[in-house]
């Protein structure tokens, strides 16, 4: 009896001892809390009365705000009041704005892609205008946060632009309405061949599984011996999640789980299941992944596989696996905040574990922890989704990785729109003045450095420090990089012709083109037609 006493006293004794811990680590940590707000505070007005130069006291708070939730993972953001339209983009596929996808070259901010049937199309602008004033207020030399702040206003509200146009001698004056910019997740959805159809979703906005159940709809109305469908999510980068779980759903039976989110507060754990009866729970499925999959991209293809449903095709996705939510923190600001994981059907998580300059890592599949599918299949956890078939990513190294950085590309088919007011359907366009593109390289003088090139510049420049002679060994090893360089061009040669024909088909028939033109050739897609029709080889994948 004394025994169990003294047991239940040490027991007592312990949870006491716990209990007082716990109080007393939870008052350290408030009061950690204040203290450093107020040395923060402190710091803040010091700094802002008595630094040498005058300070922007909204830009230095920003500096410091984002510093400190990027400590903490990529997906933690501080939103600001400026930044708000972006964040309704990503929640609603709807802003407030012109209806433009922008980027900063040289001095301008220039339109890259323009929006079917927005307020900037139906104004006359296009892909390649530069801005010049926005009401009166320069642009030149602005970066994309200012444009954005100078060009804000009310659905309704009229903005007067200059624009610089190139091939047009003269500045344009174009006055512009602002409006609720709705922006497509469907941009494109048609038939592959005769028995495969094809949906593109871009974004995981609103109302996202109601517009992919209307097109897979319309597909199996139209054609009747639909055998296959094809859902392609590269370079999607997520969105809603409860727009996952409607995509989801459209495929699995009713009252299966999607996804379940486990956090520090676990009032908020829960999980998500399917609520409605689905569409088609038979229809063969190929799910398109990349590298650019995420999020809720990574949800839908994770629950395809991990319930056998569909077989992926592509590469390893990002490994975006937490959970945000955001908060509002005043003055129409906000703080997007990771307070969950998810985890898929096989329990597995699929957020990387190790980053580099914001970007996941891969790591090793034996360092991963395995998980087994309803068929038994192991699938892996720790970075990302990896396909059914993994295929090789297409080239974005060398020459090409140039072209586009350096907007080579888009500025050439500025130019050749120039002269072109329409061009053919993009079933029949094709581009076949080669020649010409590379007459362009000439006049725009494009030279680029390879990475071994960048290697050797280092190397000459520490063996001239070091008074080492090796001048006829660089000279020779730069002549083998001349020629090599000469001959990319012929070795990329369809890979150019490729994204010359995406930008060509974006100017004139807006994302739907795009999409639609990037299917010819696609290797990714072939694959999925090929399996798609081949019932055996179906089969066999989805039980190994």
């Amino acid at each position: 009896m004394s025994k169990r006493i003294l047991m239940v006293g040490g027991l007592v004794g312990t949870l006491l001892l716990g209990t007082a811990f716990t109080i007393s680590s939870e008052k350290d940590k408030y009061f950690e809390i204040i203290k450093n707000i107020e040395i923060f505070t402190n710091l803040y007005k010091e700094v802002n009365t008595n630094y040498v130069d005058d300070i922007d006291p909204g830009q230095l708070m920003r500096t410091g705000l984002e510093a400190m939730v990027g400590s903490l993972d990529p997906f933690t953001n501080y939103i600001s009041e400026s930044d708000i339209e972006g964040y309704r983009v990503i929640n609603e596929g709807k802003y407030h704005g012109i209806g433009t996808q922008s980027k900063k070259m040289g001095d301008y901010i220039t339109i890259t892609e323009l929006f079917k049937d927005q307020p900037a199309d139906k104004a006359g602008l296009k892909a390649g205008d530069r801005f010049i004033s926005v009401d009166g207020k320069s642009a030149v030399g602005r970066s994309m946060e200012e444009m954005e702040e100078i060009m804000r206003g009310f659905p309704g509200t009229t903005m007067r632009l200059v624009i610089n146009r190139p091939g047009v001698a003269e500045n344009l004056n174009i006055e512009l309405t602002r409006g609720e910019v709705d922006v497509p997740n469907v941009p494109y959805f048609g038939m592959l061949n005769e028995g495969v159809g094809y949906i593109n979703l871009s974004i995981f906005t609103r109302d996202a599984g109601k517009n992919i159940i209307n097109a897979f709809q319309s597909l199996k109305q139209e054609n009747p011996g639909l055998k296959g469908l094809v859902l392609d999510l590269r370079g999607n980068g997520g969105g809603l999640l409860n727009e996952a779980v409607n995509i989801s759903n459209i495929f699995i039976p009713r009252d299966e789980v999607v996804v379940t989110t486990r956090g520090k507060v676990k009032d908020w754990d829960r999980a998500y299941k399917t609520v409605n009866q689905p569409i088609d729970t038979e229809i063969p499925l190929a799910i398109l992944v990349d590298k650019g999959s995420a999020s809720a991209s990574e949800i839908v293809s994770g629950v395809m596989q991990d319930y056998d449903r569909g077989i992926l095709i592509g590469q390893r996705t990002y490994g975006k696996g937490l959970v945000q939510n955001t908060m509002e923190i005043g003055y129409n600001a906000r703080v997007k905040i990771t307070t969950a994981k998810y985890y898929i059907p096989s329990e597995r998580c699929i957020q990387s574990v190790e980053y580099k300059n914001g970007e996941p890592v891969a790591i090793a599949d034996e360092k991963r922890a395995r998980f087994k599918t309803r068929n038994g299949r192991t699938v892996l956890d720790g970075g990302g989704v990896k396909p059914d078939v993994v295929m090789d990513a297409p080239s974005d190294d060398g020459i090409i990785k140039a072209l586009l950085d350096e907007d080579v590309i888009f500025n050439y088919v500025t130019e050749w729109a120039q002269t072109r007011p329409s061009i053919d359907s993009t079933d029949t366009f094709r581009f076949t003045d080669f020649a010409d593109f590379e007459n362009y390289l000439q006049r725009a003088k494009f030279s680029y450095e390879s990475d071994g090139e960048k290697v050797l510049k280092t190397l000459a420049e520490k063996a001239s420090a070091e008074e080492l002679n090796l001048s006829s060994e660089i000279k020779a090893l730069q002549l083998k990089f001349d020629n090599a360089q000469s001959t990319e061009l012929t070795k990329h040669r369809d890979v150019i012709i490729r994204l010359i024909e995406k930008e060509i088909a974006g100017r004139y028939y807006y994302q739907k083109g795009k999409v639609q033109i990037g299917l010819r050739n696609d290797p990714e897609v072939n694959e999925a037609i090929r399996i798609l029709n081949n019932k055996a080889e179906y089969t066999r994948i989805l039980s190994n």
